[in-house]
């Protein structure tokens, strides 16, 4: 949003900004008709309380049409960037991702960053920098330059965004600098929780008072990841200072450091919501909360302990419910694939396996399914090491290593159970495969995964495994391998022209012409300058035709398999990926750092 000239005198008069200075720059800008600017101020005066709102805040909040861009509201964000071209200051969308908060707030004290309205972004040997939502109001700077001794760079961002942070992030380090310089942490072991009770976020357990600062980093933590779109929350201790990172979209990001005293204090902390024992830090230990967010929504988190040489490291695996709700489309799955889907998981009986490594989306697929199949006229049993998400409308069973009871004795014990449906969480053994095979034969449906780099290897696997192969002739009804690919932001995403040459390594001997529009990520606040937004599914699916029941043996060639199952319709990962790409969801890129080599694939 630029600014006009004559209209820059309007502004910053007295300092600091005033209602009425500000609607009319805007309508001098021709952001604003005349009418709309003396609804605001008509509004502003009736509505007045004890809490004074900034005045972009009051515009914003007014939703009125931009006069000079149509398709663009006039939102807070688009303000406050106009503001910043009139002050003739950098415009910054804080991201509380890249802001190192235990260094920021060490800079000035939290009374006096209220006063002026300001928050310390960003701290450099010579520099530091400030967001202000008063940009004509600096005569606190040159103060501050003094006073630190160093240069006071300012930037300007909105008022809503300065006032959530200096709360949340002088609030957390006071929180950590309180729990660090308490004594003891005072926790109770009846705070223990049931397995499935529900955990509110600061109310939970027989908390002593010393330890309400821990509860408050904790529930920061875990209310901070939702908001991000976190998968997993990663707490790490180190020597000098314990790091929380969070993966996003696949990829990590250093959110704080923790002092290792309330790293330790944080741990137990967790440790004590997700049912584990305490005192044991020698080994490793798993563990689920199951909590409400801000909105109201209840989050699963699946926890897991190890030993490390600085402490214990807590990885948090966090399971949206609405996640696993989606339907086939939403996965990933094109038309022609989702309808290949279902004819294999729409059988009476078989075994439908889904491969691909650690973190490809296989739990959300299998749990997607299980949903879409469950219904009251059928009975859908699980065995899973750990359940990795409780859900009403299946009967889940958690493998327990201690008591021998493994996936072979849960799916023996299933069988007994009058089931439909049967979803083993994995495959190791022969025993489990064994067993898997037995319910097949017997008249159920068998959903698990594997481990495998594409769709063929799963039949060696069995065959690795111990399975005879006259027995997977008969039972294995089809292989989904998968992987999970980010997405562009639809926000930002932008037209380009296809490389050849990466076209080509996507491809690979495949003539598949270039799409007539590609895109590249771009960035922007949405997706906080990323360019990529969520993750889809990309898949390689493989039924089993009678010709390619015939071909398994017990020296079964892996290359003559994977090219008969091709000739048989099967579309290899890469292919599924270039429709991906041509659909304008992902870029090649993307795709070739996440789908296995040439050399290492059977097609």
């Amino acid at each position: 949003m630029a600014a006009s000239p004559q209209s820059a005198t309007l502004l910053g008069r007295r300092g600091r900004l005033e209602l009425d200075e500000l609607l009319a720059t805007l309508v001098v800008d021709g952001y604003l008709l005349a009418e709309d600017a003396k609804l605001v101020r008509m509004g502003a005066r009736s509505g007045r309380s004890t809490v004074e709102l900034h005045p972009l805040v009051l515009v914003a909040n007014a939703k009125l049409p931009n006069q000079r861009e149509p398709g663009r509201p006039l939102g807070l964000e688009a303000l406050t960037e106009w503001l910043a071209g009139h002050a003739s200051l950098p415009y910054l969308k804080i991201d509380p991702m890249k802001i190192n908060a235990a260094a920021v707030t060490q800079v000035v004290s939290h009374a006096y960053a209220q006063r002026h309205r300001i928050l310390p972004v960003g701290v450099a040997p010579g520099e530091v920098t400030f967001a202000t939502c008063e940009p004509f109001d600096a005569g606190w700077a040159k103060d501050l330059a003094q006073m630190i001794r160093r240069d006071v760079r300012r930037v300007v961002s909105n008022p809503v965004d300065i006032n959530r942070y200096l709360l949340e992030f002088y609030g957390v380090q006071r929180s950590i600098q309180l729990a660090q310089d308490a004594k003891g942490t005072g926790y109770d072991s009846s705070a223990i929780l049931n397995f499935e009770q529900l955990v509110e976020l600061g109310k939970g357990g027989e908390i002593g008072a010393d330890d309400r600062h821990v509860v408050h980093i904790v529930d920061w933590l875990l209310q901070y990841a939702f908001e991000q779109r976190a998968s997993d929350i990663h707490l790490e201790p180190r020597r000098d200072a314990g790091r929380m990172r969070f993966r996003i979209d696949g990829v990590m990001h250093k959110v704080f450091e923790l002092p290792p005293p309330v790293m330790t204090a944080v741990t137990a902390r967790i440790k004590i919501l997700s049912r584990m024992d305490v005192a044991e830090k020698r080994r490793p230990q798993d563990g689920r909360i199951k909590t409400r967010s801000s909105s109201g929504r209840e989050v699963e988190l699946r926890i897991s302990t190890m030993p490390t040489a600085f402490g214990e490291k807590v990885v948090m695996r966090i399971f949206d419910p609405d996640l696993v709700a989606k339907d086939f489309g939403q996965l990933g799955f094109s038309a022609e694939e989702g309808a290949i889907w279902r004819s294999m998981v729409e059988r009476p009986h078989g075994i439908v396996l889904v491969t691909g490594p650690t973190g490809s989306g296989k739990t959300t697929t299998l749990y997607s399914t299980l949903r879409h199949l469950a219904t009251p006229e059928l009975n859908v049993c699980t065995v899973e090491d750990p359940i990795e998400m409780v859900s009403p409308e299946f009967n889940q069973m958690q493998v327990q290593a201690a008591i021998d009871l493994d996936f072979a004795a849960g799916v023996r014990t299933l069988l007994r159970q009058d089931p439909d449906i049967i979803m083993v969480g994995e495959i190791r053994d022969l025993a489990t495969a064994q067993m898997a095979v037995q319910a097949s034969l017997t008249g159920h449906l068998v959903l698990s995964t594997l481990h495998t780099n594409d769709a063929p290897s799963a039949v060696t696997r069995l065959l690795d495994l111990g399975v005879p192969h006259y027995l997977i002739q008969s039972t294995l009804t089809g292989v989904v391998a998968q992987r999970l690919v980010r997405t562009l932001c639809a926000h930002c995403k932008q037209e380009t022209a296809q490389d050849p040459h990466e076209w080509t390594a996507l491809t690979h001997g495949w003539s598949i012409p270039l799409p007539d529009k590609v895109y590249k990520p771009q960035g922007c606040l949405e997706c906080r300058n990323t360019g990529f937004m969520g993750r889809t599914g990309i898949y390689e699916m493989m039924q089993l035709s009678s010709r390619l029941r015939g071909l398994i043996s017990a020296q079964l060639d892996l290359g003559h398999f994977g090219h008969a199952a091709l000739a048989e319709g099967m579309s290899p990962l890469r292919i599924s990926a270039a429709a991906q790409v041509a659909r304008g969801v992902t870029t090649v890129q993307e795709v070739l750092n996440v789908i296995p080599p040439i050399e290492h694939s059977s097609v």
